[in-house]
C-alpha cells in the first residue's frame, strides 16, 4: 500500500496541503472546543490570522496537563454521538489521558498503520502476530486495524503469556510480528532457553515500538529471532501507532513521519523556541486531519532531531530515533542523563548483554546511580576487572561515576508484554 501520491509528493504541493488542513483546524478548534477558543483568545490570535502552515508557530502550545485540566471530554470536537471508540492513557501519573475517534479518525488511523507496516517490510497476504495489548491502550486494536486494511491476516495474540506466544509463533507461521522491544528480547531469549532454532520460523519482520530502544537492542532481537527490525512511532494523544515508521531497508538513518497528517516540530526543552532541522530538542505534534480530538501543537515530552534525507524514498521528514522523555531525564549531579545514553555504553563490551537497569538514589544531598547489568552467558559476573572497565567508560563517555553491579545471566527483571522500564528510582 506504498502511496506514492503521497509519500512522494514534493515538498511544495506537501506544505500546500498542510496549510490548506492547518487553517481548516484552526478554525474548527476556535469554533468547537472552548479550550482552544481562550487560548486563542488569550494569545491575541484569531482564526483569520492563520494563513499557512508558517504560522504555526505563532500558536500556543497544548500539554498533557491541559488534557488532564479538561478530564474526560472536554477537549472533543465533535459531539458523543459522532464518537465511534474512546481510548485512553494508563494514568499512572494522574488522571488518565481520555482520546476519541469518529470514523473518518479510525480509517486515518487504519491507513497510516498500513503505511506503516508496508514501509516495515510487510505486505498483503502475509499474517502478523501482534503482541500489543488490546483494550484501552491504543497499541493492539491500532495494529489490528492498520493490519486488515493491508489485506493481512491478523493474530490477535495480545501481550503477555510467553510460553502461549512461543508456540503462536511456532505453528501459525506469521511472516511479521510486532510488540514492544524488550518483549521482542524476551520472545528471543526464551526461545534459545528452549534449545528452539529461530532460523525455522516463518517471521521475517519485526516491528516494534511503545518505547525508546536502541541499535543494541536492535542487534540483539534481529540476532536473536532472524528477523529485520524496524521502530514504529506513535502516542494515543496523536492517534496511537503509525504517526512515523523506519523503512526496512533504510535503517538506522530515521522513521518517516506521515506529516499528511501529523506535522511534527522540534522546539528546545526550555524555552520552546522552535530548533532548526537536525538539533535535538523536544517533539510537538499538530494532528492536521483528526476529527473527534484534534490537537494544536500538543508537547510530547519526547527527545529528538528531524531531518530530510534526500538519498530516500519518501519526501517525508524523518525523526531520529527517541532517546527519552524530557520528564524521565535524570539530573545527576548538573548532568544530564537519559538511559538510553548508558545502554551505548553498554552495547561496547562483548561481555554484558543489553538487560540493565538504572538505580537511582540519595545519600544525604548527592545523587547516585547504580547501573545493574547482565554478563553474557559464561561470563563471571563477579569479574571487578570488567566492573572498572565499564565504571571508567562510562566516567569517560556521559561524565559520571557510576557504581556498577554485575548480574548473572537472567536474573534482572523482563518485560512480560507491556513497556519496561529501565529506572528505579528510590529518591522519593
Amino acid at each position: 500500500m506504498y502511496n506514492k501520491q503521497i509519500e512522494a509528493l514534493p515538498l511544495e504541493k506537501l506544505r500546500a496541503l498542510q496549510s490548506e488542513r492547518l487553517v481548516a483546524l484552526v478554525t474548527r478548534l476556535y469554533r468547537d472546543v472552548p479550550f482552544y477558543k481562550k487560548q486563542l483568545d488569550d494569545a491575541g490570535i484569531q482564526p483569520g490570522d492563520v494563513k499557512s502552515i508558517a504560522d504555526l508557530q505563532r500558536l500556543p502550545f497544548t500539554r498533557k496537563t491541559d488534557l488532564r485540566d479538561n478530564y474526560p471530554y472536554g477537549m472533543f470536537a465533535k459531539p458523543m454521538e459522532e464518537v465511534r471508540r474512546i481510548h485512553a492513557s494508563s494514568g499512572t501519573t494522574g488522571k488518565p489521558t481520555v482520546v476519541g475517534y469518529t470514523q473518518n479518525d479510525l480509517d486515518i488511523f487504519d491507513e497510516v498503520v498500513a503505511r506503516s507496516l508496508m514501509c516495515a517490510g510487510a505486505r498483503p497476504g502475509m499474517k502478523l502476530h501482534n503482541a500489543y495489548g488490546y483494550g484501552l491502550f491504543t497499541g493492539g486494536l491500532g495494529m489490528h486495524g492498520g493490519a486488515t486494511k493491508l489485506g493481512m491476516a491478523v493474530i490477535p495474540v495480545s501481550g503477555g503469556m510467553t510460553e502461549r506466544q512461543l508456540t503462536i509463533l511456532q505453528d501459525f507461521k506469521p511472516e511479521v510480528m510486532c510488540c514492544t522491544p524488550s518483549y521482542a528480547q524476551t520472545l528471543s531469549e526464551e526461545f534459545a532457553k528452549r534449545g528452539i532454532d529461530t532460523r525455522d520460523l516463518a517471521v521475517q519482520y519485526a516491528v516494534l515500538g511503545a518505547e525508546p530502544w536502541t541499535e543494541a537492542i536492535r542487534e540483539q532481537v534481529e540476532a536473536g529471532l532472524n528477523v529485520t527490525a524496524t521502530n514504529i512511532y506513535g502516542l494515543s494523544e496523536i492517534i496511537g501507532p503509525g504517526v512515523s515508521q523506519e523503512d526496512f531497508e533504510e535503517k538506522g538513518t530515521g522513521s518517516y513521519v506521515w506529516e499528511d497528517h501529523f506535522f511534527p516540530e522540534v522546539v528546545h526543552r526550555d524555552t520552546g523556541e522552535p530548533l532548526p532541522y537536525g538539533e535535538e530538542g523536544v517533539l510537538v505534534f499538530t494532528t492536521l486531519t483528526k476529527e473527534a480530538f484534534p490537537l494544536l501543537r500538543y508537547w510530547t515530552n519526547d527527545i529528538c532531531s528531524l531531518h530530510y534525507d534526500k538519498n530516500a524514498k519518501r519526501t517525508h521528514v524523518k525523526m531520529s530515533a527517541i532517546k527519552g522523555r524530557a520528564d524521565d531525564m535524570l539530573i545527576i549531579r548538573g548532568v544530564n542523563l537519559f538511559h538510553t545514553q548508558v545502554e551505548e555504553v553498554i552495547h561496547e563490551f562483548d561481555f554484558l548483554s543489553p538487560n540493565y537497569k538504572l538505580i537511582v538514589e540519595r545519600e544525604g544531598t548527592m545523587d547516585t546511580v547504580k547501573v545493574e547489568v547482565e554478563t553474557t552467558k559464561g561470563v563471571d559476573y563477579q569479574n571487578n576487572t570488567f566492573k572498572t572497565q565499564l565504571r571508567e567508560k562510562i566516567k569517560n563517555t556521559i561524565g559520571l561515576s557510576m557504581d556498577i553491579e554485575l548480574k548473572s545471566p537472567g536474573s534482572i527483571p523482563r518485560s512480560q508484554g507491556g513497556k519496561l522500564s529501565r529506572i528505579e528510582d528510590r529518591r522519593g
